[in-house]
Parts: structure tokens; sequence; C-alpha cells
């Protein structure tokens, strides 16, 4: 079953985010509390845990959030979900609006590792459905998006 591994904030941009207990979803606004959060398509960020996996390998203390993503996940291939497709996510619901995205140079785990995981694994997402997301909590598809 997959399921949400931690959830991440940043209540300033150009800081990196940190694991609190839980997070509000909130309609055409994303996050509360959260530095990214506003009407606009990347309202909340994903990364699966197997991606960032990969990145332990070449530095290990890497801690959640570390990316930038408000959601870490395990046992769902999220790069693979097609835009439209919505994920129940504790008591919320979100669809994906974007996967990857322009990596910025300044990136602290590009420049220490040559690469980052981001760009093309991550993905965003849009509140369709309000609520509170934990660390624990399954993530399920709930509409698959159209091809």
């Amino acid at each position: 079953m997959a399921q949400v591994v931690s959830v991440n904030i940043s209540e300033e941009k150009g800081t990196v985010k940190r694991e609190v207990p839980e997070i509000r979803l909130k309609l055409r606004h994303g996050i509360v509390g959260d530095a990214h959060a506003g009407d606009w398509h990347r309202q909340i960020s994903l990364l699966a845990e197997e991606s960032v996996d990969k990145m332990r390998a070449l530095l290990p203390q890497l801690p959640p959030g570390a990316f930038a993503e408000n959601i870490d996940t395990r046992g769902i291939e999220l790069k693979r979900l097609p835009v439209g497709t919505r994920l129940r996510l504790g008591e919320a619901v979100v669809e994906v609006t974007q996967i990857g995205k322009e990596c910025h140079s300044d990136c602290a785990v590009k420049q220490a590792t040559g690469t980052c995981v981001m760009p093309t694994e991550g993905i965003f997402a849009v509140v369709v459905r309000e609520g509170a997301v934990r660390r624990g909590d399954p993530i399920e598809i709930v509409q698959e998006a159209e091809a």
C-alpha cells in the first residue's frame, strides 16, 4: 500500500523544508503555513522516497524536505502519473498538474552530487478537496487522468 512518509513545510522561500506532524491542505491555496502556497498550479510538491533513496546513496544524511518537497511518499511511482491524476492523501485530494521542474543552479544537493532527482521525478499538484495529511496516511489513486 502506498503511504505518506513525511510532510514538510518552510515558512520562507529559499529555505529547507522541515518535517512537521501534520499539514492542512486548503482549496485555491495549498498548504497552510507554507511559503510556496498560493493560487497557482504548483501548490504542493511530492517526491517518492524511492527517488530520495537514490540520492542517499551519495548523501546518506538527507532529511525529509531536502529537495523542497512538501510530501514524501512510498509505494507509488509518482513520476509515472499523468497530469490530471487525482490522489487521496489522508483526508485531502490533490490533482497532479506538473511532472518535474527546472532545477535552480544554486541547489545544494546538485552542487554536492552533480545531480538532483526533483527536476525529473518530483511532481506538483493542486488541492481539490481540503483536509489534513500526516505521516503514515494511505495514498490512493481516486481518478486516473485521461490519456
